[in-house]
């Protein structure tokens, strides 16, 4: 991963915590400003996503996006919304966190990177 790759993914994710962030914000008190900023977060988002894709390929790049996206708005809702998450849901947390570093560590194990 290129070190432009891993800064865009970055801002991405801080793009797309900063909108989960306005969206949970608007659910507890819904207005219209709320909305706006939660949309044009969440544009802003995916057109660094587009960027990702022609970089990374659709499925590598959704599937690390995703996942960085799960860790962060986890820790969010956890630590600022006091927010729980069961045994499950904590399991399939940890799986997801591996099945990323299979995918970003997979080609440099097998000896193709």
């Amino acid at each position: 991963m290129s070190l432009s790759g891993l800064l865009q993914l970055g801002f991405s994710t801080l793009v797309f915590l900063a909108a989960a962030t306005c969206a949970k914000s608007w659910a507890l008190a819904p207005s219209a400003p709320k909305l706006v900023v939660t949309m044009l977060l969440y544009t802003l988002g995916n057109l660094i996503m587009l960027r990702l894709i022609r970089e990374f390929g659709m499925g590598v790049a959704f599937s690390i996006s995703s996942v960085f996206q799960l860790v962060a708005v986890s820790a969010v809702a956890f630590l600022y919304f006091h927010e729980r998450v069961g045994l499950i849901e904590g399991v399939g947390i940890l799986l997801a966190v591996l099945g990323v570093a299979i995918i970003t560590l997979g080609p440099t194990l097998l000896g193709r990177a």
